[in-house]
């Protein structure tokens, strides 16, 4: 490896991306997280955090790093997967229903927990939110195979957009 490379890629590892970082915890709350989900905005963090031995859920909005609960996904732990659409208002994460792994998406305006069963015997082990909330991506196990499935929660969920974006603006086309 050519050394001008060698030290850029010496220094990116050492500085990041902008030489900055921020425990999204805090000081006061150092358990242990892991899984981060951001929503497209930017405002909101979800990360899996341990609760009573339990993995739980943790939603903070990161303009005060304030707690915010989700009461909707408390009776159904531990939890897995987070995932957030672009303002926040959707958490998509796996949760446990007796023996059987669920995925959910809550609406967190209206309050609303929506199971996502799988027919078959399908478990879901990872999954992945589109950013308006209208496809959900994922990863099951069935009968001993991985494969990803897309969902499409178009008539189950309101979409949640960047503000200014309206229903009629044209998606982006990737051709010339």
């Amino acid at each position: 490896m050519p050394r001008p490379l060698l030290i850029l890629l010496a220094s990116l590892m050492l500085a990041g991306c902008n030489g900055r970082s921020e425990r999204a915890g805090g000081a006061l709350l150092a358990t242990s997280q892991q899984a981060p989900a951001l929503s497209g905005s930017g405002e909101w963090l979800a990360v899996i955090s341990d609760r009573g031995g339990r993995p739980t859920v943790q939603l903070r909005r990161l303009s005060d790093r304030s707690v915010v609960s989700v009461p909707q996904l408390s009776r159904h732990q531990p939890h897995s997967s987070p995932s957030l659409s672009w303002n926040g208002r959707y958490l998509a994460a796996i949760t446990q229903r007796g023996r059987r792994r669920l995925a959910v998406v809550t609406d967190r305006l209206n309050g609303r927990m929506h199971p996502l069963p799988l027919p078959g015997g399908r478990d879901p082990v990872q999954l992945s939110l589109a950013p308006d909330g209208q496809q959900i991506a994922l990863q099951v196990t069935d009968q001993g195979r991985w494969r990803v499935e897309l969902l499409d929660l178009s008539d189950l969920l309101e979409p949640d957009r960047p503000p200014g974006q309206s229903l009629s603006t044209p998606a982006l086309s990737s051709e010339p």
